[in-house]
């Protein structure tokens, strides 16, 4: 067993190697899977042979070896509890990401690798979001956990982070897809957030350990927050955003684009608008996206992760039976949220919590001067 473990090792280090050979990114790696079938043969393989599929000045430098001072601090990290390295040739290594045009040959992982299987969605939106964005990414997030929704994001500030949290809130699966190396937290506000997702979900990344925060890494990481989803939502954007980056790519790739409208005055909602008008479906509760995703859900995924019994169900979403006696104590006369608290004997921030959800599926309405009111 420790033979076994010595030689896995050994193969993660050739494939970190092969990464940090200047000028090949994820094209030309896997044009060198294609052309010799793993990195042990490329590495065997005569300069000669690989100057047929690389440039002179690659060709030569995979000649010279594997560089070990380099991939002493990847190989300690890999030691460490909950690190992996996924490669393309391992099974755990996300499916739907070998449907992309570009997928990364490996990705560095800290916690649950099982997740990258499981049904995803992606919620993206602002840095600068407004409080109702970042309530919305919220809701939305626990809100679709309850269907068996993996929630995707990218630990930014603002509706990325509110997605994450939303995930954990449900304590559900949650995965942030980083533009840096996994030993490095950004934005470092984000630390305990980053913690607890690495404790209870996952956290991945291809870049390699020690990558600072750079700006052309943001863009490229997003292919992968909408590759590993069946479908993308978009909270709040403004029109040179990020999120529109990422809503292009899931459209490129397939996947279905979700956006949240707003007013028309708010910077913040002119990418969701701009994507409204671009063909992506307008939200506005829950509901839209689940009937929207169901159909996909029912037919693009393996036969066990169909046969999962939450997607097929009725959401139970902090829990329905804990919503029921809510709808009950509202009657169908308008009522603030103070009176909820002290008839249902729940917290403000259960109550809160529990209305909101209730608002994007539709079964309430929120009135004026915090009032609410149920719909008939």
């Amino acid at each position: 067993m420790h033979n076994q473990h010595s030689a896995d090792i050994a193969e993660k280090a050739l494939w970190i190697s092969l990464s940090r050979v200047e000028g090949v990114g994820a094209h030309t790696f896997c044009q060198l899977l294609k052309k010799f079938g793993n990195p042990t043969r490329i590495y065997a393989a005569s300069t000669q042979q690989l100057k047929a599929v690389v440039s002179d000045s690659i060709a030569s430098e995979i000649s010279l070896g594997i560089d070990e001072a380099a991939l002493h601090e990847s190989l300690h990290w890999l030691s460490q509890a909950n690190n992996h390295l996924i490669t393309l040739a391992d099974s755990t290594y996300p499916q739907a990401l070998l449907q992309i045009s570009d997928p990364p040959p490996f990705i560095y992982a800290k916690g649950n690798p099982a997740l990258l299987n499981q049904p995803s969605i992606a919620i993206v939106g602002s840095r600068n979001a407004s409080v109702q964005g970042e309530n919305n990414a919220e809701a939305f997030a626990q809100g679709l956990c309850a269907y068996g929704l993996c929630i995707v994001s990218g630990l930014a500030l603002g509706i990325d982070g509110a997605a994450h949290r939303g995930a954990l809130k449900a304590n559900a699966a949650t995965i942030a897809v980083v533009g840096t190396g996994l030993d490095i937290v950004y934005p470092a506000k984000h630390r305990d957030l980053a913690h607890q997702i690495a404790e209870r979900g996952l956290i991945i990344s291809e870049f390699p350990l020690g990558t600072a925060s750079m700006p052309q890494n943001f863009p490229r990481r997003n292919r992968i927050i909408s590759g590993l989803s069946l479908g993308c939502l978009v909270v709040e954007a403004n029109l040179q955003s990020g999120s529109q980056i990422t809503a292009r790519l899931a459209a490129e790739q397939g996947r279905e684009v979700f956006a949240i409208p707003g007013s028309i005055h708010s910077p913040m909602s002119k990418g969701c608008h701009q994507l409204i008008k671009q063909g992506a479906k307008l939200v506005d509760c829950l509901q839209d996206i689940v009937e929207d995703l169901n159909l996909n859900l029912n037919l693009g995924l393996t036969t066990a992760a169909a046969d999962n019994s939450a997607l097929n169900k009725q959401p139970a979403v902090a829990d329905s039976a804990a919503l029921n006696p809510l709808l009950e104590l509202m009657g169908y006369d308008a009522i603030s949220l103070e009176t909820l608290v002290r008839l249902s004997h729940l917290t403000v921030s259960e109550v809160s919590s529990m209305l909101m959800l209730l608002e994007l599926e539709g079964s309430i309405a929120s009135l004026a001067g915090g009032q609410y009111q149920k719909i008939v």
